[in-house]
């Protein structure tokens, strides 16, 4: 009865923290004349983030591997298929050529970087498989690398819609933003709890609840984030958190994580790693197969429909 409470109050926390994120980060955009891309990519991304980081974190310190991996997995799954459809499906997604030629291609070398850390060792005929403290440090660094590429963008883009800017103080629009950010962390985490809980009084094992239920939970924020970015018609917001969430997961959080604590890595995991990718090149198929360069609602629910599918694959396999 208290998991199940604790996941509904998460989740409530959530829709009303995510609507204050994205006014504050679209707010900032114009106080600043920042891309909304831009803040996507970073202070949304950061924000909507941090479940997976506290998550993974603690599930490494805890000598949970199987947990910790599956969570970043599963979530950067779950943000592609499940929250991008979604979002599309609201509103179809239109995004930059920079999103398209640069912050998606990165996204997807980040998978590739991380599989191929991950099964370094069978160049060795080493089967004991982990993503070591070594490659923790050299996440960390394509991490450091991809700030640098955002650093760059924002310094050369100066973005103004037409519009007059809102009169809105400092003070509101920092309110919003911290407000939005501290709520989706502890409405993550109440999701989490609630759902894991469950989860355990069903008796699975720690894969099966990092890459499903633990997934869904801490990707909660992008979904909502997303979905009212979509409904706002801020597509660059909705993208951005998307692609640059698959990144931090990918390189700050399970980076971070490696370097304090190796974590050791599963054969099986390589089936769910293949499945990034492939999501990752899906939308890059959906964009340059389209005139206007658009995720359109009937790939939002193509990509819903695949999540399903592999959820049920995920919940089946032995």
């Amino acid at each position: 009865m208290l998991d199940a409470a604790y996941l509904i109050v998460g989740l409530l926390v959530l829709v009303k923290s995510a609507d204050w994120l994205v006014v504050g980060a679209s707010d900032l955009a114009q106080r600043f004349n920042v891309s909304p891309l831009v803040i996507g990519l970073t202070i949304v991304s950061f924000g909507t983030s941090m479940p997976e980081l506290v998550v993974t974190l603690l599930s490494g310190l805890a000598h949970k591997p199987d947990l910790a991996i599956g969570n970043v997995i599963g979530s950067n799954i779950c943000n592609v298929l499940l929250v991008l459809g979604v979002a599309a499906i609201v509103q179809p997604l239109k995004v930059r050529d920079s999103t398209l030629v640069s912050e998606i291609p990165f996204s997807l070398t980040a998978a590739v970087l991380v599989g191929f850390l991950a099964n370094a060792a069978l160049f060795t005929k080493n089967p004991d498989l982990t993503i070591s403290q070594l490659d923790g440090v050299i996440l960390l660094g394509f991490f450091l690398l991809f700030m640098l590429y955002v650093y760059k963008v924002s310094r050369n883009s100066h973005y103004f819609d037409g519009q007059e800017t809102k009169k809105q103080t400092r003070f509101r629009d920092t309110f919003f933003l911290i407000a939005g950010i501290v709520g989706l962390y502890f409405g993550g985490e109440w999701v989490v709890t609630g759902a894991v809980g469950l989860a355990q009084t069903w008796g699975v094992d720690d894969a099966m609840i990092g890459l499903t239920i633990v997934a869904i939970g801490t990707s909660s924020p992008e979904l909502f984030a997303s979905v009212v970015a979509a409904m706002r018609g801020e597509t660059d917001i909705a993208v951005g958190n998307v692609v640059g969430s698959n990144i931090f997961n990918l390189l700050w959080i399970l980076g971070l994580t490696a370097t304090v604590v190796e974590l050791p890595f599963e054969v099986v995991s390589n089936t769910d790693l293949i499945m990034v990718i492939c999501a990752s090149v899906m939308i890059l198929l959906a964009m340059v197969t389209t005139k206007k360069r658009a995720v359109l609602r009937w790939h939002g629910v193509l990509f819903v429909s695949l999540y399903s599918a592999y959820l049920t694959y995920v919940v089946t396999r032995v």
